[in-house]
């Protein structure tokens, strides 16, 4: 099945399916990763209805596969019954050239092995320019469906956080934890479909950092472990001499590593909303998060004995 957005002379786009993406103001970078949604039982569709063909591009198509990739001579005739002989459409909508297009299913990039790619099953349909695809139509795009689009090809920087006082954290001193705030910016990713003049823009802002220890035997700064975004800053950078003060972000172990290391991890939660066409006041999606652990070393202070 070819792929790629049909334009309005008839052609299709070397663009894969039939949303574009504007990723200019997205997480850049080999440290990027992809947000996941908080809440687990939700995920940006695997598929999506869209325009695929012109009706001269449909009749090419279809005449390809039948007898080809068909499952036998009463699949092709019942083809050939509802996009030939007016049952309900007619020579392939050839009368209503430049009028609409033919409507097919898409995969969302990256979801191809998703159990949910498989549930946009219908048969490809017409739609006239400016109607609304048949309500029975699940999953035809509009701003919504394009703003969740877009959710899954938000990027952000890697969540490994400074840690200081430098070198070998100490047990029982506090180890504060901060974030680069230059690179913990809101970002975002357009998608839209020209042919429909339809988009929408999703937002991810950082609220949070959540640090878990990787040990019982610890303290964190706050105690529920969660940093708050406060004047833009997550956390406080560490400045000399101030080894001992509680930081407004951090944790303090209370014993040693022992010749190993503490599983350290920091996730960010970033809050995401959208607008797109027809919609100005800005729409909530699903929170999301990213993570990444990094090994910390844990000493015991040494003390001199005199």
């Amino acid at each position: 099945m070819p792929s790629g957005n049909v334009t309005d002379d008839g052609k299709l786009s070397a663009t894969a399916g039939a949303v574009v993406f504007d990723r200019s103001k997205n997480g850049s970078g080999a440290s990027t990763g992809r947000v996941t949604a908080a809440s687990s039982n939700w995920t940006p569709p695997a598929c999506y209805y869209a325009p695929k063909y012109t009706p001269a591009q449909m009749e090419k198509y279809k005449e390809a596969i039948w007898g080809v990739d068909s499952t036998g001579y009463q699949w092709d005739a019942s083809q050939r019954e509802k996009y030939v002989n007016g049952h309900p459409y007619k020579d392939f909508n050839k009368d209503k050239a430049g009028k609409g297009y033919w409507w097919d299913s898409y995969v969302t990039p990256g979801r191809e092995g998703d159990p949910g790619a498989t549930d946009c099953n219908e048969d490809v349909f017409w739609v006239d320019t400016g109607d609304t695809p048949p309500a029975n139509i699940r999953q035809a795009i509009t701003p919504e469906i394009l703003a969740q689009l877009a959710y899954a090809e938000i990027r952000v920087p890697s969540t490994e956080v400074d840690l200081a006082p430098a070198g070998v954290t100490k047990v029982n001193l506090p180890t504060w934890a901060w974030l680069d705030t230059a690179e913990f910016r809101p970002v975002s990713v357009t998608a839209s479909v020209p042919l429909l003049n339809v988009s929408a823009t999703t937002v991810a802002e950082p609220v949070s950092l959540r640090i878990e220890p990787g040990t019982g035997d610890a303290v964190t700064y706050p105690a529920s472990g969660v940093c708050e975004i406060a004047g833009g800053r997550i956390g406080e950078a560490y400045a000399k001499g101030r080894a001992r003060e509680t930081p407004p972000c951090g944790v303090k172990y209370l014993r040693s590593s022992g010749g190993g290391s503490f599983s350290f991890r920091a996730t960010v939660t970033w809050r995401i909303h959208w607008t797109g066409t027809g919609v100005a006041q800005a729409q909530d999606l699903p929170d999301g998060t990213f993570g990444a652990d990094q090994d910390v070393v844990v000493q015991e202070i040494q003390s001199v004995n005199r």
